[in-house]
């Protein structure tokens, strides 16, 4: 039954995806996608919750095969919550154009090869499924624009995405040589195969989730890409990086050493600093959210390498638990910055414009949107009974037990990364009381914005659905982290498991105290009825308040861009205008630049084109000399032979 119901709900996805291309049933192929991925979400949870397995088991034949386990289950579900109100939402915000029906057409496909790599059990169908998972996102973006600006975030999206990804393809046919494709065993503890293998999913995985200093695609295509896909990418293609990881280093790698826990706590680490200490200083909606996506991978890969290390000492209750902690974190992630994404998709559309200081006062002029991106704010800033603070907290937990359970090494990793996440908490709600307080609350600072209207009712409703979701997950996580710990590939304890499920039950109010609260809020708001507080001139020490005396992005973040200077490295250019002796005007400009782009990638760049340039003399034209390369390639693989270099 539950197979019968995942393959009608892919059929359903397919056929929108056909009926959306065309002129008369654009709307309803829209709505046939979202059923599909509704039915598809029901059926992996549903495998996910039955511990069972549909179809084929993974293989290292290159015989295509597909099939569901739980934890493809819960990924499967992690999608259809995503994708269904993506797509419902995607009906009233394209244009039904034809690059609107090309993109609703597209976006049918991109959940097809989601689902496809979740399902993939052979080595060949799942690296075709990778590669498309990064080349349909990008014909998508290129649909909807033609600019220079968005080839060049394309560009530099498919060529990072494809060098690091060399790494899946290492780690995918490495683990399909020994045997250990799906766990098949074959790889020795601690061997130099095991190693290589771990080293390079790191890369090639880590660099699909958007982990830092692998991430400089991500803040370039995640704010260019149509709302809807946005949500897509964000919310489920940096996930299957996380899918891959926790395939290849905690169940078909066994035991590895501790170092390489640390090594994936550190990068946890410096993802979750780094992504949201950019974030704070981004002046565009989507750019700053497309950081927080990388502060929030590192938030996951966080609890991944406290499995690994707990793992390692033996501490397999905690252990299961941490990965429990990524598990839920991934799905919580999944749900808010998907509603937070299709929201700014919203104010887009309704406002003409994403820059921070170009907006205010949208929850008064679009209450339902408004109200659902305030919720997915209060999410992602970890703010209480939400899920963004449900998976934290739960994260914190299990690093606490890092430093209880390991030896110095791993000890000393397990608390710098603990510091890491509470400093990255403490940020997230600065930058996001920022986004509310420029964004939603004051006064609208452009004439479009103060004409804003609320969304269409699909739009609404898909927002809507997001936010109950984000409150349902962080009232009611311990109906997910018992089964997220069962996931684990050795035996987990009940008992233990069960004790952690709410490790953070006390810190919440009981469920009469939340009726006692809405049932006061609601006698609240009808005692006051219609009344309102009569408006009053704002004080502006005797000057006429004009919108240039508006608090800015820059000026909000200003104390902390001076903590930060010598580590950031801001950029500040001050021009002034004298007439007749009188200063007229002094105009201000600066930003922080990205120093991955400028003290890692440009030097990169630089130096493989001029390597590509030596490597052009080498193509001649010349018969003879290619004749001579070929005889110099022979002799030199002779000689390697006859040494013993190569058997």
């Amino acid at each position: 039954m539950t197979g019968a119901l995942l393959v009608v709900g892919l059929a359903l996805i397919a056929a929108g995806s056909g009926l959306s291309a065309g002129r008369r049933t654009f709307t309803t192929g829209l709505g046939v996608q979202a059923v599909g991925a509704s039915l598809a979400a029901v059926a992996g949870f549903a495998v996910f919750a039955s511990g069972g397995d549909l179809g084929a088991v993974f293989t290292s034949a290159l015989e295509p095969r597909l099939g569901v386990d739980p934890l493809t289950g819960y990924f499967l579900g992690v999608l259809g919550v995503v994708a269904a109100p993506a797509t419902v939402f995607a009906a009233r915000y394209l244009v039904p154009d034809a690059r609107g029906r090309v993109t609703a057409a597209l976006t049918g496909v991109f959940v097809l090869v989601l689902a496809l790599v979740l399902c993939a059990r052979d080595p060949l169908t799942f690296l075709a499924g990778w590669e498309l998972m990064t080349l349909v996102p990008a014909a998508i973006i290129l649909v909807g624009r033609h600019d220079r600006a968005a080839r060049d975030a394309v560009y530099a999206y498919i060529a990072i995405t494809h060098l690091m990804g060399v790494g899946t393809w290492i780690a995918v046919l490495l683990l399909a040589d020994a045997g250990a494709f799906g766990g098949g065993g074959g790889l020795e503890a601690g061997s130099t195969t095991q190693i290589a293998i771990a080293c390079a999913a790191i890369v090639g995985m880590g660099t699909k989730a958007g982990l830092v200093p692998l991430h400089a695609w991500l803040p370039r295509a995640h704010p260019i890409a149509p709302g809807h896909v946005s949500a897509l990418m964000s919310g489920v293609m940096i996930k299957i990086g996380i899918y891959g990881l926790v395939r290849v280093l905690v169940e078909w790698l066994g035991e590895t050493p501790d170092w390489i826990g640390v090594v994936v706590l550190a990068a946890g680490a410096v993802s979750a600093v780094v992504g949201v200490v950019y974030a704070i200083f981004q002046h565009e909606l989507k750019r700053l959210l497309a950081f927080h996506s990388i502060e929030n991978v590192g938030i996951i890969v966080l609890g991944l390498g406290a499995c690994l290390v707990l793992r390692g000492q033996g501490e397999e209750q905690w252990a299961a638990l941490a990965l429990a902690a990524a598990l839920l974190h991934t799905l919580n992630h999944a749900v808010f910055k998907s509603l937070l994404f299709l929201g700014a998709g919203a104010f887009e559309r309704a406002a003409g414009s994403l820059e921070i200081d170009r907006l205010g006062g949208l929850l008064g002029r679009m209450p339902w949107t408004g109200g659902a991106f305030l919720v997915g704010a209060m999410a992602i800033a970890g703010l209480p009974p939400l899920n963004g603070f449900a998976s934290e907290w739960l994260t914190l937990q299990v690093l606490l037990a890092v430093p209880a359970n390991a030896g110095v090494g791993a000890g000393l990793a397990g608390t710098v990364a603990l510091g890491a996440l509470a400093a990255t908490a403490a940020l997230a709600a600065l930058c996001f009381v920022k986004v509310v307080g420029l964004v939603l609350l004051g006064r609208p600072r452009r004439g479009r914005v103060a004409t804003a209207v609320d969304a269409p009712l699909p739009m609404r409703g898909a927002v809507a659905f997001l936010a109950v979701a984000c409150v349902a997950l962080g009232i009611l996580p311990g109906l997910l982290t018992g089964p997220l710990a069962g996931l684990a590939p050795w035996p987990v304890d009940d008992a233990p498991t069960r004790a952690l499920e709410v490790p953070w039950s006390d810190a919440l109010p009981t469920p009469g105290i939340f009726l006692f609260l809405v049932l006061g809020t609601a006698l609240l708001v009808a005692a006051r009825g219609r009344r309102r507080a009569a408006p009053v001139p704002t004080w502006a020490c005797g000057q006429l308040v004009e919108p240039e005396l508006g608090w800015t992005s820059a000026g909000f973040t200003k104390p902390l861009r001076l903590v930060l200077e010598g580590a950031l490295r801001p950029q500040r250019e001050i021009t002034s205008s004298v007439r007749g002796g009188v200063l007229q005007e002094v105009r201000y400009e600066g930003h922080v630049p990205h120093l991955f782009d400028s003290a890692v990638y440009r030097p990169v760049t630089r130096v493989g084109l001029a390597a590509a340039r030596h490597a052009r003399r080498l193509q001649s034209g010349s018969l003879t000399a290619y004749v001579a390369y070929l005889v110099a390639l022979v002799l030199l693989l002779l000689a390697a032979v006859r040494t013993g270099v190569i058997g």
